[in-house]
């Protein structure tokens, strides 16, 4: 199909691709509802019942447009972390914030720093503007923090991107790691620190805040363990400076009250939070089992997933998840070598796992005979 004529010669010569498939329309294609949806990362285990009845309640105000502030989430956030409100941005999960920052900071040439592998959707937006992406390889299933930053220094960065804990492996770094990381983010560079993942993760993974180092902006969602992903809610900590910049370019009506009145809710219900941290914990156990049961590895993983290793190279691995979603099992793997040798495995309830049991032998057999 031609492109439109109008288009920018830009977005003329993007490829016509998404980061992601999802599964409502890999469902679509089946002709069927997954058994088990454990795939994308979402919390299974649903949001706070707290938060379910404040978004019931918003409902009933849907008429009204939001509060563009989000003043009440921002404030709480800022009690929560004890930090002063201006350092604060609530936004469109870590998608939507991430957006904004590449608009704010890159145009086309700029060049931009992450790992070949990465979370995608960071990319997909560098590309959208026209920024440059040099990329640095895994070392042992982690995004190596040293090279991130030694590239960064040698392409003169604007942008370093690092998520700890990691999509798509899992892997981590302890808080001091990331702290050395912080100090040596080279002049002119900012290192963007997702965080998607940190409410699962050990304790001591996160450094300790300072939202006035103008070298790190820190990016953090209720989408994952606060079990909220479809109401698209997450903030970035960082300088007032660079935070009061996104209000030139942000949507200002993209919250929903909704979306405001459940993170709120949910951000005051920690001892559920704690409850689903246990839980995902549980779950990660139960799916190393499971793999190790049928002769795969798993990566430990500070997140909400976990990857198995499937041996050999990334067919065997395709032909696993395609085998798995023909049997109902909704999950994804790494998109780049040598972490594409995995699958990857949200964290579900017993039900789920029980579903993953019971297909991860058949589709191995098959994906096994397929590969000779």
């Amino acid at each position: 199909m031609k492109d439109d004529p109008r288009l920018t010669p830009l977005v003329a010569a993007l490829p016509a691709t998404v980061p992601f498939v999802g599964p409502e329309a890999q469902e679509r294609a089946l002709g069927r509802p997954f058994a088990a949806r454990i795939g994308a990362n979402e919390s299974v285990f649903g949001p706070s019942p707290k938060a379910i009845r404040a978004m019931q309640e918003a409902a009933a105000e849907a008429w009204k447009y939001p509060d563009s502030h989000s003043h009440e989430l921002r404030e709480a956030l800022a009690a929560h972390h004890r930090i002063d409100p201006g350092h604060i941005l609530v936004g469109e999960g870590i998608d939507g914030l991430l957006g904004l920052l590449v608009r704010l900071t890159v145009t086309e040439g700029t060049p931009v720093v992450t790992s070949d592998g990465a979370y995608p959707t960071f990319n997909y937006h560098v590309a959208g503007f026209g920024g440059v992406l040099h990329k640095v390889a895994y070392t042992a299933d982690h995004e190596d923090p040293e090279r991130l930053i030694a590239r960064g220094r040698d392409v003169g960065a604007r942008l370093i991107y690092l998520t700890n804990p990691d999509n798509p492996m899992g892997t981590w770094h302890d808080g001091p790691t990331v702290a050395r990381t912080i100090a040596q983010v080279p002049e002119g560079s900012l290192l963007v620190l997702d965080e998607a993942y940190i409410d699962c993760a050990p304790e001591g993974t996160a450094p300790p805040l300072d939202p006035e180092d103008t070298r790190v902006i820190r990016m953090r969602t209720f989408s994952k363990a606060y079990g909220l992903a479809g109401a698209r809610v997450g903030y970035a900590i960082g300088p007032k400076p660079l935070i009061a910049a996104f209000d030139r370019v942000r949507n200002h009506f993209g919250m929903t009250r909704m979306g405001q009145a459940g993170a709120l809710a949910a951000l005051k219900d920690q001892t559920y939070l704690r409850e689903t941290a246990l839980k995902i914990a549980a779950a990660r156990d139960r799916i190393a089992e499971i793999g190790k049961a049928n002769g795969l590895s798993p990566i430990p993983s500070a997140a909400n997933f976990v990857a198995l290793d499937c041996g050999g190279e990334g067919a065997l691995a395709r032909a696993v998840l395609t085998g798995l979603v023909s049997r109902g099992v909704f999950v994804r793997m790494p998109f780049v070598a040598p972490q594409d040798r995995c699958i990857r495995v949200s964290c579900g309830t017993e039900a789920d796992l029980a579903a993953f049991a019971a297909a991860l032998p058949e589709a191995l057999a098959a994906a096994r005979a397929e590969m000779g």
